[in-house]
């Protein structure tokens, strides 16, 4: 059995912020899961995909994030419970599905699990999605620790059902990614088969109708705001004249903070957990306690705004702060050590924190720049363009492992926004310069967000060279199925779509797929696209290593090494490739047997045959 699925109330265990959010919705009795994968919120989904067969429930990786809410609004709205999850980013994808459904409401409960990632440990923003509650007008809670993340996501199914409105959840990366001990509570039983009634001038949103569901949204905002000032997870903790507001992580940091300076009887914190509708007589009663407030908030001055708005309309005067010089920075994620430092320069009481350690004299530590792995087929397939484009074409690139490519000797991502964005850029730089533009997609992200581009690209009689990176999964977030996958090894039945099929089902005329790790003929390849007046796409197909041994397809081979009988020390295969499997020692060119998986790539590069398999 697996471990989320102990029907053990009471029972205490270790899990991890996202792990505890899964078990949360197996307390709840979810009838349906679905996610675009992408961290810091992937192991949610990848705990559904590893128990959704024992427990009874349905799952999917759906393509993108706009249809996975697509798919759980659905189910909801049929009267079966659904979770929806994605990090912030995939908020934007499912924005355009989130705003009306907003308005068309839902008929069971639904939560949509938003992971923030302040500091950008794995995204190409930190955007603050407390904006997109109050841009929809839908509840949002923000839990505080692990057994917060569980009980607050059952919480957040009754609330849903409770206003009849889906349930935002947000957390940030330092939340997903933590570990704390969760107390289980009793699983709900599954109601899997609901059903949908027919009710058009409801759901049907023709402006006629979303006019009457705009004042119905607004309606259910107040019961919302009602609900929230009576929310345990709203709190006012202690009695001091220095007001403190927090959410999330912060409130731990806060409250170490407080102990380790010594103030707990001059403090007085206000938690906000429920924390959109903002519970404007519980802030108010906190204003009217305190002469000073410090708002301790990641990313964006979103409460501290609101609070400040709600002491003008009160009449409320003193001295709100929080994002200014001298205080806390709307960039990057808190540190106990930051929180703690700013908390007594504000409120001037001595910071006895220990002294940092001096390290004057202290060597700094070694670099380690991202990598490709060794014998990833990316490396190759880069190589081979490089080899034909030389180094002044235009590479735009896209979300995946193969961004890993932006660093020498590679050099092979010039520009990237978000996913599928490679192929739309191209469109606009093929047609504003006469530079040439080789752009790179990973087989997930094509799916996800690739396809509308390359169909613009054709229709457009754009110019430029795509090269979807296939490697059999999606591998940045950790080996998810995608639509283009053979779900067949992980056991699950699913239909595998053909990427070549989809791309000249586009328009695209001027096909090749090859397998990158075929030096030459991933070269001849490249060439044909440099001639090709027009669209020309090359599929870059051979399974992720990673991946491949997890699923048990990996080849068996020889790891190689240098003949240095034969080896010039011309250093290609170390300057062109920059596998983290080769290196040089003593001046002479070296592999590390261990990493190596047999590529062959370095082999068919070295301009001597120096390169061979190890004897065993």
């Amino acid at each position: 059995m697996h471990k989320l699925l102990e029907d053990s109330p009471g029972k205490g265990m270790l899990l991890l912020g996202n792990e505890a959010i899964a078990r949360g919705a197996i307390e709840a009795g979810i009838a349906v899961a679905t996610c675009y994968p992408g961290t810091p919120s992937s192991e949610i989904s990848d705990n559904f995909f590893t128990m959704f067969k024992e427990n009874g429930f349905y799952f999917e990786y759906s393509t993108n994030e706009k249809v996975a809410l697509e798919v759980a609004a659905g189910a909801a709205i049929s009267g079966v419970r659904s979770i929806c999850t994605m990090k912030h980013v995939g908020m934007n994808v499912a924005s355009d599905t989130l705003m009306t459904l907003a308005y068309l409401g839902v008929n069971a409960g639904m939560v949509i699990i938003n992971a923030d990632d302040p500091l950008m440990f794995s995204s190409q923003n930190e955007q603050d999605n407390r904006y997109y509650a109050r841009l929809s007008g839908l509840p949002m809670m923000e839990p505080k620790n692990a057994q917060e993340m569980k009980d607050m996501t059952v919480a957040a199914f009754d609330l849903s059902e409770q206003l009849k409105l889906p349930v935002v959840l947000r957390t940030t990366t330092r939340l997903n990614h933590l570990r704390g001990m969760v107390k289980f509570g009793q699983i709900r039983q599954i109601k899997s088969k609901g059903f949908f009634k027919k009710d058009p001038f409801h759901y049907v949103a023709i402006p006629a109708v979303s006019r009457n569901l705009h004042k119905l949204l607004l309606e259910k905002y107040d019961q919302a705001l009602e609900l929230s000032e009576d929310s345990e997870y709203n709190q006012i903790i202690g009695n001091g004249k220095w007001g403190i507001v927090t959410n999330g992580v912060s409130l731990s940091y806060v409250q170490d903070a407080v102990n380790d300076l010594g103030i707990g009887d001059k403090v007085t914190i206000l938690r906000l957990g429920f924390s959109y509708p903002m519970p404007e007589n519980m802030i108010v009663k906190f204003l009217t306690r305190v002469e000073k407030v410090l708002v301790v908030e990641e990313l964006e001055p979103v409460m501290e705004n609101d609070i400040r708005s709600i002491a003008q309309s009160k009449e409320i005067v003193i001295p709100i702060k929080g994002k200014e010089k001298g205080l806390f920075s709307r960039l990057y994620e808190f540190d106990p050590g930051m929180v703690r430092k700013t908390i007594a320069s504000y409120f001037g009481v001595p910071d006895t924190s220990p002294e940092m350690v001096d390290v004057t004299g202290v060597p700094d530590l070694p670099g380690r720049p991202p990598n490709l792995c060794a014998g990833c087929p990316h490396r190759a397939m880069y190589y081979a363009i490089k080899q034909v484009y030389g180094p002044d074409a235009v590479h735009p690139s896209d979300i995946g492992c193969y961004t890993l490519g932006i660093l020498p000797p590679l050099k092979m991502a010039d520009i990237v926004i978000c996913m599928g964005a490679s192929v739309g850029t191209s469109c606009g730089i093929s047609k504003a310069t006469d530079q040439k533009v080789v752009s790179f997609i990973g087989d997930s992200t094509f799916f996800h967000a690739g396809i509308p581009a390359l169909i613009n690209a054709v229709h457009n009689n754009h110019k430029f060279t795509l090269v979807i990176l296939d490697n059999g999964t999606t591998a940045m977030t950790g080996n998810q199925p995608h639509p283009g996958v053979d779900t067949t090894p992980m056991g699950v039945d699913t239909t595998q779509i053909s990427i070549e099929s989809m791309v000249r089902g586009c328009g695209v005329e001027h096909v090749q797929v090859v397998n990158p790790l075929q030096v030459k003929k991933s070269i001849a390849a490249a060439q044909a696209s440099k001639d090709f007046d027009g669209i020309s796409v090359i599929i870059s197909k051979e399974l992720c290593p990673l991946y491949a041994r997890a699923i048990k397809k990996a080849k068996k081979v020889r790891p190689f090494y240098v003949n240095q009988d034969k080896c010039k020390q011309h250093l290609d295969c170390i300057n062109l490739l920059a596998c983290p499997a080769m290196y040089i020692a003593e001046g002479k060119t070296m592999i590390n047997e261990v990493f190596c998986i047999g590529c062959t790539v370095c082999a068919q590069v070295c301009p001597e045959n120096a390169i061979v398999p190890l004897k065993r």
